[in-house]
């Protein structure tokens, strides 16, 4: 009996999303240990080393621990959990590292000692959550679309979303807001809203788009940017995405240097823990420079594919929940780190501007490994509380 019912528990664990996750916290202590040794800043290498592999544990506890949350817990909890987000990240304005906010210009960190946290990371779980949660309540009770139906549900998203961003937008963490923007995205075009509302949508984004790139790359522009919020270093990280050599001693030298450390790894990659190549702040935002110097284009469209499989696998999952409240989790989850591997890796590489956003798994920081690891968490448990329970149309009365 013992035997058939670890088989059982087994069955329902997806060794598929946890061998990806395995894989790249794997690449990721390999990497922080090149940009740690070869940076001068970083006296103590397996200190850091040390602390990742110990926020690694932090997160896979958290998933041991999420995996056993049913829907009907994690429905009730949801709207505790946005709330207290919402107030941890008020505080945040109050209580912020002051030295953090000089040197980053974001008022985005709590500092305990020697530690330092992004409440942001968790705010990211908490609103996917409350998404999910608004969503399945309306389509629950509106089981017609209709544009006036489409449009109440979409007011209630902003309504919802209002009080993140603005509070985003007060720690002036433009990177953070793209994410929280990317995730309303993502749930919004999975909501099941009419294709008379999402065309219109879709083309005002484009437009809104254009437009932004207007003012980004005009004088005129920039001026009317400035006015209301926008900061030097913002501009000055645009300059260096159109043009990465037009100063690369000075204002665009981190993304020059990322391109020249990529560049010199070539097909192979100039071989482990060497770096010709010093490239600032490589442990976090630039960690995958380390991959693409050291194991070249190979190396490089390895880790690309691990997070295809993972993000390949939690899609599919996606799909085949019948209950409606995880379908919703899970497409805010694949939508939040799609967005963190794009920006990153395209930022790393000069297709997209640098905005500051980690690497899944891989880059140094224990917020974001245990917000991303949270967000696995909830993935497998979608799958492990699958079986012999009911849809969510049930689950919304218990």
């Amino acid at each position: 009996m013992d035997r058939l019912r670890k088989n059982n528990d087994d069955s329902r664990i997806d060794y598929g999303v946890i061998l990806p996750v395995f894989i790249l916290c794997l690449i990721g202590l390999l990497s922080l240990y090149v940009a740690l040794t070869h940076d001068p800043r970083n006296p103590n290498v397996f200190r850091g080393l040390a602390m990742q592999s110990i926020w690694y544990v932090v997160g896979a506890l958290a998933i041991v621990i999420i995996i056993h949350f049913d829907a009907k817990l994690l429905w009730r909890l949801t709207p505790f959990l946005y709330v207290i987000g919402l107030a941890v990240m008020l505080a945040l304005l109050r209580f912020y590292d002051p030295t953090l906010a000089a040197s980053t210009g974001s008022k985005n960190w709590f500092k305990f000692g020697t530690l330092t946290f992004q409440p942001s990371e968790l705010m990211k779980i908490a609103y996917i959550l409350m998404l999910a949660l608004i969503i399945t309540k309306h389509n629950v009770s509106n089981k017609i679309h209709t544009l006036k139906t489409d449009a109440l549900l979409i007011v209630k998203m902003i309504l919802v979303t209002i009080p993140v961003f603005g509070l985003v937008l007060a720690q002036k963490d433009f990177g953070t807001m793209l994410v929280f923007l990317a995730i309303f995205s993502g749930m919004f075009l999975m909501s099941g809203i009419s294709w008379l509302i999402l065309v219109p949508t879709l083309i005002l984004a484009v437009v809104l788009g254009g437009t932004l790139i207007f003012f980004v790359t005009t004088d005129s522009g920039r001026e009317l940017l400035t006015r209301i919020g926008f900061k030097n270093y913002q501009f000055a990280r645009i300059d260096s995405w159109l043009d990465p050599f037009h100063d690369p001693q000075g204002k665009s030298f981190q993304l020059a240097h990322a391109l020249m450390a990529i560049g010199s790894g070539g097909i192979f990659g100039t071989g482990y823990n060497v770096s010709n190549v010093y490239v600032p702040v490589r442990e976090s935002d630039m960690i995958f420079t380390v991959i693409g110097e050291n194991f070249g284009f190979i190396g490089g469209a390895f880790v690309i594919l691990v997070y295809f499989v993972l993000i390949y696998r939690m899609i599919r999952l996606c799909f085949d929940m019948n209950n409606e409240f995880y379908a919703y989790i899970a497409s805010g989850i694949v939508m939040m780190m799609l967005f963190h591997v794009f920006e990153n890796i395209g930022a790393n590489i000069g297709l997209l501007p640098l905005t500051g956003i980690p690497l899944p798994f891989i880059s140094q920081g224990g917020s974001s490994i245990l917000g991303n690891m949270i967000g696995i968490g909830l993935i497998l448990s979608m799958r492990y509380q699958s079986a012999n329970k009911q849809p969510m149309r049930r689950t919304r009365r218990a």
